[in-house]
């Protein structure tokens, strides 16, 4: 398939990455998108049984205002993906500046993530850690396919914030916002 209806001819841009057909080097590829700074979140949802899965991420974005919809992205080979894909909700926690060690944590593949982690279980068991500096808890609404990652896509149904600084991402290193 070629462009689509907006622009007939042009190559899908899906089928050619997916195909390896990209002129793009990969590795280089990413580090242009790290020079974009990003907060840094952990995505928690309830398995089954309750169990509590989590993961560092920072795809998340907002989407809409009216209704209050966000969105985030997670690799289809995703060992969390079963998780993710059944939950009925899954709760953004946005980290503040002081929690760059459970940033880690939750970047490493382990079962013990949740040990020594306060947390509180939110809508659909989806668990709200504390001492962030925000939680947007959603209900599942849809997902799409986008090259190799799958966009959850949410309807926030409740949140809490509060003033503290945020943690932040860029050049594949953890830091802070500086400003006059």
């Amino acid at each position: 398939m070629t462009g689509g209806p907006d622009f007939p001819g042009a190559p899908d841009p899906a089928n050619e990455l997916a195909s390896d057909q990209s002129s793009l080097d990969p590795r280089d590829f990413r580090n242009a998108l790290g020079t974009y700074a990003t907060g840094v979140t952990i995505i928690t949802a309830a398995g089954e049984a309750g169990t509590p899965h989590g993961l560092t991420c920072n795809s998340f974005t907002s989407v809409s205002l009216n209704p209050p919809l966000v969105l985030w992205s997670l690799v289809v080979y995703s060992r969390n993906m079963s998780v993710f894909q059944n939950a009925s909700h899954f709760a953004v926690n946005v980290l503040g500046a002081s929690q760059q060690a459970l940033a880690v944590k939750f970047a490493t593949p382990s079962s013990r993530k949740f040990e020594e982690v306060a947390w509180t279980p939110g809508l659909g068991g989806a668990p709200l850690l504390s001492g962030g500096v925000a939680n947007f808890q959603c209900r599942t609404v849809d997902r799409y396919y986008g090259g190799d990652h799958v966009i959850f896509l949410g309807a926030v149904e409740a949140y809490s914030y509060n003033r503290n600084e945020s943690l932040l991402f860029a050049h594949g290193k953890y830091g802070r916002f500086v400003g006059e």
